[in-house]
């Protein structure tokens, strides 16, 4: 039986990237010159962990990258090196070259093999440092060494009996040995039952191996360092005639059986591993697994047995049904539906993960910008433990990315301003996520500059977007950054100034259903604030009728819903309507003309009125009924159909007919470009 050995390596990669992010995590804490012992022996594990497994999986260029970053991290830690920035510099740019290693492996890309040969040739100078020191006589005994290696060497090794349900795999072991040098093992058959009585997976071989070549001890001790708890293992030096001897002691009845492994040659070995794997496929760079608590696991089992108790119950109250049993049928459809909405939320709690997966990758970028800005920046976070839909995550990476560059780059002055300004020389970004109804909120503040108000409405009036002697407030205003190519930047670097970005940041954000807001105050900082939906896969909605078709309102949406009174409507030139609210001026937007159906009444006597808030604009949908409220499964339209302008989506209701999701912001948007209700005429009623 074959073990497709490419589920195990997605698990490796998946594990070495957590171990990579604790390294970067861990040194990017780390003091130069104050290295704690436990902080050291982290980084050393993951390294360790990561050199292993690449090794096993014959990822070489990784385990030899990993090896020389291993070698160094244990100087440190037996007090053989310090710790300085220099190294904890290069420390973490061999962090990003596994890193990019591993991806490239996993995604069947290309790596950028100058700059890992350029981050390797700084960890052999650093490690080569120390070895130039080296005494005549220790270099005498190397060459001595170096004579030894080259005869080659003995290896006795006695696997323990449980060794190969540790999922170790001798024959890829000796596979790894054949390619140093030339390879013989010979079995000891002593110990091997009658076939009858075998254990699968239990060892009975032992071996002894010869290995000629110019080859170090550390290089054998590598291979055997997985197993080296559960073998008996001998690595001893090859003397000329002790090979045969002790071969020639091995009894005939022992059988012993002589075992040549041939290291293939490149092109074969191409061959049978492009046989062996299955072809490589575009990766997308959203993760194709979740990590699951195991009480979210327990959760869900238990659930599922609720829900076979019930429909075993109500399959019961199927037979021979009677209208005495009309009741106890209640019951039990109540409890299903109970058991139904239980295993739904179990569900989606194990697609919610901790904002932390996003902020982790912050800590490492500001450090990097501030040095490239020469400008000292303390981040904070808090709320990472705040759990947010995976499929939301991994959309709302690359806004956060924009807007943490931006409060370093722009937000944050520089250490002399700053000074100037009264202010510490060290400037702080925090990032903060917290729950708020049915939404998520992101926070991204800074302790900068603040936004400059003039320069942004003339760089505005300057470009056409505003008009000359036009006023505006200061959140329109700052509205104002998320325009395609607006940027108040005097020079262009390589980390912002060219306006692209800002404007990704908002369209990214509001296709998760979500918005942001902008606030500031000069010379005490920004704020911006991104609001979104819990999960993408189910929302809380409003059910609505017009004319024959039932459309769906998102609950979140929703300010309140009231019925038409005439005297609160006017007319702006006989085109545009508006409801008067209490103080605000709303656009009324007819749904049955935005979709183009036939409604029950056109007129606004009596008319059911449902005030919606999309893109921080309200206005009023008239519908013709209110038909409830239920949780519904989102499905793309676009995805099966194609992109409709003013629908989110679709759902299947409880009879089997399709309801369109309403998308609020894109309804709103529409009412104010056929030029129905442009904010001027609102601002004119």
């Amino acid at each position: 039986m074959s073990i497709d050995m490419e589920q195990f390596k997605v698990t490796f990669v998946e594990e070495s990237l957590e171990g990579l992010d604790i390294m970067e995590s861990v040194l990017l804490d780390m003091n130069p010159g104050a290295a704690d012992a436990e902080a050291i022996d982290n980084i050393f594990r993951a390294a360790h962990s990561i050199k292993g497994g690449a090794a096993t999986f014959g990822l070489g260029d990784i385990a030899n990258f990993t090896h020389v970053v291993e070698t160094l991290l244990d100087e440190v830690r037996n007090g053989d090196r310090d710790i300085t920035q220099d190294a904890i510099v290069l420390f973490l740019s061999s962090v990003d070259c596994i890193r990019e290693m591993l991806s490239a492996d996993q995604n069947g890309e290309a790596i950028d093999q100058a700059h890992i040969e350029q981050v390797k040739a700084g960890l052999d100078k650093m490690l080569g440092s120390e070895q130039e020191c080296e005494t005549d006589s220790e270099k005498d005994n190397a060459a001595t060494s170096s004579a030894t290696e080259d005869s080659g060497w003995e290896i006795i090794f006695k696997p323990f009996p449980g060794m190969l349900r540790t999922g170790n795999d001798v024959v890829r072991m000796f596979r790894e040995l054949a390619g140093l040098g030339d390879f013989t093992a010979v079995a000891d058959t002593e110990k091997l039952p009658p076939v009858v009585d075998m254990d699968p997976e239990e060892a009975y071989l032992s071996w002894h191996i010869t290995l000629h070549g110019e080859i170090g001890k550390a290089q054998i001790s590598e291979i055997f360092e997985w197993v080296e708890d559960d073998c008996e293992l001998e690595i001893l030096p090859l003397d000329g005639d002790k090979t045969e001897s002790a071969v020639n002691d091995v009894t005939e009845e022992n059988s012993p059986v002589d075992l040549q492994v041939e290291s293939p040659p490149p092109e074969r070995r191409a061959e049978e591993d492009q046989r062996q794997q299955p072809a490589r496929k575009t990766a997308s760079p959203e993760s194709s697994s979740i990590r699951v608590g195991i009480d979210k696991v327990d959760d869900l089992i238990n659930m599922v047995g609720e829900l076979v108790i019930t429909q075993s119950m109500l399959s019961q109250l199927g037979e021979d049904f009677d209208m005495s049993r009309v009741e106890r049928l209640n019951d039990g459809l109540a409890e299903l539906e109970r058991n139904t909405r239980e295993l739904q939320e179990s569900v989606m709690r194990i697609r919610m993960l901790p904002i932390s997966f996003a902020f982790n990758r912050f800590p490492r970028m500001v450090h990097d910008l501030s040095a490239k800005l020469d400008k000292k920046i303390e981040l904070t976070m808090s709320g990472e433990q705040t759990e947010l839909d995976k499929t939301v995550m991994e959309k709302i990476g690359d806004p956060l990315v924009h807007l943490v560059r931006n409060s370093v780059d722009h937000g944050i002055e520089s250490p002399e301003a700053r000074k100037a300004a009264g202010k510490p020389e060290t400037g702080v970004v925090n990032l903060n996520a917290y729950h708020q109804g049915g939404n998520i909120i992101i926070e991204i503040n800074d302790d900068g500059a603040g936004l400059n108000y003039e320069k942004i409405l003339a760089k505005a009036i300057e470009r056409g977007l505003v008009g000359a002697n036009e006023e505006l407030p200061e959140e329109k205003v700052y509205e104002l950054l998320f325009e395609p190519g607006f940027s108040t930047a005097d020079v262009v670097s390589d980390v912002s100034g060219r306006g692209v970005g800002m404007d990704v940041v908002k369209r990214n954000i509001m296709a998760l259903g979500g918005r942001v807001d902008v606030k500031s105050v000069p010379g005490e900082g920004s704020t911006f604030t991104i609001r979104l939906p819990l999960t993408l896969a189910i929302l809380d909605g409003q059910l609505v009728r017009v004319g024959n078709n039932t459309y769906i309102i998102p609950l979140v949406s929703i300010v309140e819903s009231l019925l038409v009174d005439q005297k609160n409507v006017n007319e702006i030139a006989g085109k545009a309507e508006v409801y008067q609210l209490r103080s605000d001026y709303l656009p009324i937007i007819r749904l049955y003309e935005v979709f183009g159906i036939e409604p029950d009444h056109r007129s606004l006597d009596n008319g059911l009125l449902v005030v919606v808030e999309g893109d921080s604009k309200k206005g009023g949908l008239l519908v013709d009924e209110l038909l409830g409220q239920q949780q519904v499964v989102i499905k793309s339209l676009e995805t099966n159909f194609r992109r409709v302008e003013g629908l989110s989506g679709a759902t299947i209701l409880g009879d089997g007919t399709v309801a369109l999701i309403v998308d609020v912001a894109g309804v709103v948007r529409l009412s104010r470009e056929d030029g129905r209700c442009s904010d001027e005429q609102i601002a004119a009623a």
